[in-house]
């Protein structure tokens, strides 16, 4: 690539991540004031990316336009520390979740999943009192209990639905409890339980409790965490690879700007 068409590249690149900056920072605003606690608590986290994004474009912008060798210089910096970063945060995120997966259990289409199978760094964060309360009090104000008798009408409909981890870890009690389902949000508790989980002692019907202090609970919410990660995790290796294209266009720029410092002197 030429040195003046990186030069130009590097420009509109930053401006345009400049511009999607403001807009993350926008939405950091707005989260903030938003009455939901869960989702408040994603706020100085999206607004540290908005405000980072806006620096090192501003950096590259600035560099690029007015052929400071000096700005590019703290460019690439910042662009090879973030580099780096993407790198550790991605291969410790296929670490922690290379372990746990589900069940299957006879006569359901869902699978159900049992805490010890993941990662001991899920386990630590789940099994974290304060931790699990938060994520708890985020579960009790979501949908996904509540909205299961309207999807499902029938005890027929219900036991051949495909449940969500949360869904099969904390709408209802383990299997192996042997509760007989009344309808999709209601169990019958005056049997006595079958299997010796202590999660069976934990389940109540009320919209509130549920089985949300389970460790099939925990277990799908882990479920949950693993497959984002994964997600998020496959979107870095991408980012990498065009946050390491900008890198190598940027030294170029770089060479350019200091080429024409040169010829100045």
């Amino acid at each position: 690539m030429g040195m003046g068409t990186s030069i130009f590249v590097i420009r509109w690149i930053n401006f345009i991540t400049m511009l999607l900056a403001i807009a993350v920072i926008c939405f950091g605003v707005w989260m903030g004031t938003h009455r939901d606690s869960c989702r408040k608590t994603l706020t100085l986290p999206v607004l540290g990316l908005g405000l980072l994004i806006l620096v090192v474009s501003l950096i590259g912008l600035i560099g690029a336009c007015k052929n400071i060798s000096l700005l590019l210089w703290i460019y690439l910096g910042l662009l090879c520390l973030i580099l780096v970063a993407i790198s550790v945060f991605t291969v410790l995120a296929f670490i922690i979740t290379n372990n746990g997966s589900g069940h299957t259990t006879a006569g359901l289409r869902y699978k159900e999943y049992q805490l010890k199978d993941y990662s001991s760094w899920f386990l630590k964060q789940l099994n974290n009192t304060r931790n699990w309360e938060r994520l708890k009090s985020c579960l009790v104000k979501s949908d996904d209990c509540n909205k299961l008798p309207k999807k499902y009408k029938t005890i027929k409909q219900y036991k051949a639905a495909t449940l969500t981890p949360i869904e099969a870890g904390c709408c209802r009690p383990p299997s192996e409890c042997g509760y007989p389902p009344v309808n999709a949000s209601f169990y019958d508790l005056s049997f006595h339980p079958i299997g010796k989980n202590h999660d069976c002692k934990l389940y109540r019907n009320s919209r509130a409790i549920k089985c949300y202090n389970c460790d099939s609970c925990k277990a799908g919410v882990a479920q949950y965490m693993k497959t984002e990660w994964r997600v998020v995790a496959i979107f870095n290796i991408i980012l990498f690879v065009v946050l390491l294209i900008i890198y190598f266009i940027g030294c170029c720029a770089r060479r350019k700007a200091a080429r024409n410092r040169l010829q100045k002197i």
